[in-house]
């Protein structure tokens, strides 16, 4: 199996970056490829415009899909793009892990997936959801909250962290064909002890594996 993770945490001793060590020595361990983007340590620019492009249809206006979809066909993507598009057509299992932020992703995780997930890439002619580009392909968020889980329970302070998710699964993930698996969340992980920590990581680590055997228990979301 060839899995992709993609972490967007700027500290590398963050519990985000725990579960994403947890994911991939677990994946690396049963003998599947995993690559992995960093993007605060490639220093991903998450800005999207013609520096996507090395090629141009159009000189005087920016028709963003108009110009992803030219460059699809020319290989004219820029340098720091066409490596994550070819990462993410590799993959069997798509990682996202980053940190919850004023209910949603960090800027340069949205940035990466305005300017990787362009037309003739990741969806376009026709081809989206059920019959997206990426269909037989699995997606799992591995999130961090700031907050206990009684503030996602939707009652309170908060929706579900599945409805927080909801714009990211469906409109992104979903669209472009992927089966999206629940979330894993870990939740106030700065609020908890050791043995709960070591416990969320365990956790991860039989997720991940149970990922590339394709057999999630809901008991390992636990």
């Amino acid at each position: 199996m060839n899995a992709f993770i993609v972490y967007a945490h700027h500290e590398p001793t963050s519990f985000t970056a725990a579960l994403r060590n947890a994911a991939i020595d677990a994946l690396v361990a049963d003998g599947h490829r995993v690559d992995l983007s960093d993007l605060y340590a490639m220093r991903f620019d998450p800005v999207s415009d013609r520096r996507n492009f090395t090629t141009s249809c159009d000189e005087w206006r920016l028709d963003q899909q108009r110009e992803e979809k030219h460059a699809s066909t020319r290989r004219g993507f820029a340098a720091d793009l066409a490596p994550e598009m070819d990462k993410l057509r590799r993959c069997d299992l798509l990682m996202l892990h980053f940190p919850i932020w004023w209910l949603g992703m960090p800027a340069i995780l949205k940035g990466w997936i305005d300017r990787v997930f362009a037309v003739g890439v990741a969806y376009g002619g026709g081809r989206y959801f059920e019959s997206g580009v990426m269909r037989g392909k699995r997606a799992m968020c591995v999130v961090t909250t700031g907050g206990p889980a009684e503030d996602y329970d939707g009652t309170g302070k908060y929706d579900t962290m599945e409805r927080v998710l909801y714009p990211l699964h469906r409109g992104v993930l979903e669209f472009t064909g992927f089966e999206v698996l629940p979330p894993f969340v870990v939740y106030g992980p700065q609020r908890t002890n050791d043995d709960e920590r070591a416990q969320a990581l365990r956790r991860m680590r039989l997720t991940a594996r149970a990922l590339a055997a394709k057999d999630v228990g809901a008991d390992l979301y636990a």
